[in-house]
């Protein structure tokens, strides 16, 4: 069977598990299936570009985020990139440095950007980063790891499938041919990103 989509994904694992009665706990296979694909997977395809006003010493950062790829401001003369630093390192700067001024450095702290100095006026942001997956659902069909990669998904969910079902028979071919998926989609990107491509990026508003 062809799986292009949500429905024939899940009939083909209920084929693959030879069982008729998961209907309502197969969607829940995809879908940890998917948390464990975004822990591993950084490609071309899930990198967007966000803007926002930085203002403050915190701001939200996105709904789909995952991981930074590049921070800068955008409204000085010339763009100045922010310098990541852990949080201990950000602490040591607040404490040498209580001033306001222009943002040099940012941090991660849980659900928010943490930027030093804080800032003195409203500067614009642009946050380049990874997102998460557009999760496969009823209603969002397909995305493109589905269609560059069905086998990932599907090996991915049989996994899943495995604790549930207590069965280990085929837990090691099914993470074998899951690995090798996702090292294909990996290493397939990484050659992308070095043939001298365009790379188009998704833009979208952050930090509300």
């Amino acid at each position: 069977m062809a799986i292009s989509n949500y429905s024939e994904l899940k009939s083909s694992i209920g084929d693959w598990l030879n069982r008729s009665d998961l209907t309502s706990v197969i969607p829940t296979f995809i879908a940890l299936a998917e948390a464990q694909m975004e822990r591993v997977l950084r490609t071309r395809q899930m990198i967007v570009r966000a803007n926002a006003a930085i203002d403050s010493k915190y701001g939200a950062v996105p709904g789909d985020f995952l991981e930074v790829k590049s921070f800068k401001l955008t409204s000085t003369t010339p763009p100045q990139p922010l310098q990541f630093v852990t949080v201990d390192e950000m602490d040591g700067l607040d404490a040498l440095n209580t001033a306001t001024g222009r943002p040099k450095y940012f941090s991660v702290v849980g659900g928010q950007f943490r930027v030093h100095p804080s800032p003195d006026a409203s500067y614009t942001g642009e946050l380049i980063y990874f997102a998460q997956l557009s999760k496969l659902s009823d209603s969002n069909t397909t995305n493109w790891l589905l269609t560059d990669a069905p086998d990932v998904y599907l090996y991915g969910s049989l996994i899943q499938a495995a604790p549930y079902l207590q069965d280990d028979a085929r837990l090691n071919v099914w993470s074998t041919l899951y690995a090798s998926g996702i090292q294909a989609v990996q290493v397939s990107d990484d050659r992308a990103a070095t043939s001298g491509g365009t790379l188009k990026v998704r833009a979208k508003p952050f930090g509300a």
